[in-house]
């Protein structure tokens, strides 16, 4: 078996497995941190296909937007950490092994890179050229063969965060709210009372 091929088998059961811990965790700190192991695992994939592009910008959008996610996720669930810390060492071999297995990867992905060098990426149905760039290929790809699909999954990212905020979008009794169609529609002696007031009579 060569080098890139036992790279990928390493790569794929490791995000294969992390996926069903991200699933199957019941912490949601352990779930986002398998989630994170996931994405560098098919960050290493796609470097050995060719495509370090796409590998960075997982590594980046993808883990980044993560880990700022987990932030969040702490701060609104406000979990008690002084719990979690008295069992550290009963999850110390665990933690260990998944942070030898992230060395290991790392390791063989840099192996794979120099001894074997990766194949660049090529337009379907078209030789593979080293002189042009994985970005340049992935953009023409994009914005000509796969235009209307890249939109059109745009358009479900926009409808999907739409409907995040409308399913947590909560009205609370007590709690006043702008409504901007209120405010539009106001009109000025809605708002302004002239009255006259006899000399004298005034506060």
């Amino acid at each position: 078996m060569t080098l890139p091929a036992l790279c990928f088998y390493l790569f794929s059961a490791v995000a294969i497995a992390s996926g069903a811990m991200v699933v199957a965790g019941r912490n949601p700190v352990h779930s986002v941190l398998f989630l994170i192991l996931a994405f560098l695992s098919a960050a290493g994939l796609f470097v050995l296909m060719g495509a370090e592009f796409l590998a960075m910008i997982l590594a980046i959008v993808y883990v980044g937007a993560v880990a700022v996610l987990f932030l969040f996720v702490v701060m609104m669930l406000d979990i008690d950490f002084a719990r979690f810390r008295e069992g550290f060492l009963q999850y110390l071999p665990i933690g260990g092994t998944v942070g030898l297995a992230l060395l290991i990867e790392l390791g063989f992905m840099l192996a794979a890179t120099r001894l074997g060098g990766g194949a660049p990426l090529a337009a379907p149905g078209g030789p593979a050229t080293g002189a042009e760039s994985n970005t340049r290929v992935i953009g023409r790809l994009l914005y000509t063969e796969y235009f209307y699909l890249f939109q059109a999954a745009g358009l479900i990212l926009l409808v999907a965060m739409v409907a995040a905020i409308a399913l947590t979008l909560r009205e609370r009794p007590g709690v006043r709210r702008q409504r901007v169609a209120d405010q539009v529609a106001r009109r000025p002696r809605d708002a302004i009372e002239i009255r006259q007031v006899p000399p004298g009579a005034g506060i």
